[in-house]
């Protein structure tokens, strides 16, 4: 793998007939630097957004030593990276066999759960040979929280409602040595009032339940930028939660903990592709629906698009994009704006891509392979650098829908 200056180096460089991921280390850092100092409480690297091993390791070098993984693979996975990495398993319905490996295998202590059958589950799985109960887990309860500010809905698969969460949470303080409640809000929650609103149904759980909880958890969600998608400064968010996870009613010395996967890997890979053909306002490119771009062809994401190399027009277009298999649904919408001109044989930079795109890659029909570079330009857009807005004057102001 080479370092080099930019997209633009690569595609004069290469002149690659496959897709290209770029990796920007100093991006990723920047962010984990950011959560670890600014964060008031313990950040977990959400690993399914991007289980890239050299990103584990830029995460960890920078001050991330907390992941939250959600497969027994994905906790093979960084037990074997980072050694000394705390593990947390925060799927909410996880196999036996998993649960059991993970505990006695790989020294994970803190699972997630939404149901009883699923507590019953831990408990069997982590009992020792003459069945006698765990006394050191960390069993943190999902409460099912509203999802309507963020633009991808998280809230409707796991979760318990507030109406029977109470008999949980009293039945899983039994057999915790630490009790938890996390919640999540979606992701990209445009506002930081989605975290306020969590946090209230956690204050009512917990009043209801009457019980000591030990670790509030407030998930993921945390925004990065895409064209059309600006969200307040991400210290606008962390002043909230600290303000409503403050007044909750938990033990004296509680953890609040959080779990970004985009906020810390939006920002470390572009893509680079080619274009194919050009059907007017629609580019054949070399990447696509069950590849690097799942997210724009099956969410209607829009990623910032610039075209690399050569004099383009200034005059600019929007575009929608074929992929390069032989299926039709593999199309993305966008619309992606571009030099007018753009042409077969050019060259695109995809940015933004570090969260869920290379982590939803496949090889159908053939295709999904192709180079891996390292750049050290900056990515197309940052929540931690240039023109943001100063979170003093932010009015965290919520406008009704």
């Amino acid at each position: 793998m080479h370092n080099h200056l930019d997209a633009s180096a690569v595609a004069r460089t290469l002149a690659p007939d496959e897709p290209v991921i770029l990796n920007r280390p100093l991006a990723a850092a920047r962010a984990a630097r950011f959560f670890v100092e600014k964060f008031p409480g313990t950040s977990l690297y959400a690993v399914k957004a991007n289980p890239s091993p050299v990103l584990l390791r830029v995460l960890w070098d920078a001050g991330i030593t907390h992941y939250d993984v959600a497969s027994i693979a994905e906790v093979r996975l960084v037990r074997a990276t980072l050694p000394q990495a705390v593990l947390c398993f925060m799927h909410p319905v996880k196999p036996g066999a998993a649960i059991a490996e993970a505990y006695f295998e790989h020294g994970v202590r803190t699972f997630s759960l939404d149901s009883q059958a699923e507590l019953d589950k831990i408990v069997a799985a982590t009992a020792d040979r003459e069945g006698r109960p765990a006394v050191d887990l960390s069993l943190c309860v999902r409460l099912r929280v509203s999802s309507e500010y963020a633009e991808l809905s998280l809230g409707a698969k796991f979760g318990i409602d507030l109406a029977d969460a109470a008999p949980l949470l009293q039945a899983t303080r039994q057999v915790a040595d630490c009790l938890g409640i996390c919640v999540h809000v979606g992701s990209q929650a445009m506002t930081p009032f989605a975290y306020v609103q969590a946090l209230e149904r956690v204050r009512a759980a917990i009043v209801d339940a009457s019980v000591t909880v030990d670790i509030v958890d407030v998930g993921g969600g945390f925004p990065s930028i895409y064209p059309g998608m600006e969200p307040p400064p991400l210290e606008d968010y962390f002043a909230s939660i600290h303000r409503a996870a403050e007044s909750l009613p938990v033990s004296y010395s509680s953890e609040l903990w959080c779990e970004p996967g985009r906020a810390l890997s939006a920002e470390y890979n572009s893509l680079i592709v080619r274009v194919e053909k050009r059907r007017g306002k629609q580019l054949f490119i070399n990447e696509g629906a069950y590849g690097a771009l799942y997210d724009a062809a099956h969410l209607g994401w829009r990623f910032p698009v610039r075209a690399l190399g050569g004099s383009h027009a200034e005059a600019q277009e929007d575009f929608a994009f074929y992929g390069p298999t032989c299926d039709d649904a593999d199309f993305m919408e966008g619309p992606f704006r571009l030099p007018a001109d753009i042409a077969a044989g050019d060259y695109i930079e995809i940015g933004m891509l570090g969260a869920y795109g290379a982590a939803m890659r496949t090889r159908f029909n053939g295709f999904g392979t192709g180079l891996v570079e390292d750049v050290c330009d900056e990515p197309m857009a940052s929540q931690y650098i240039g023109p943001r807005r100063d979170p003093r004057v932010s009015d965290n102001v919520v406008r009704l829908r």
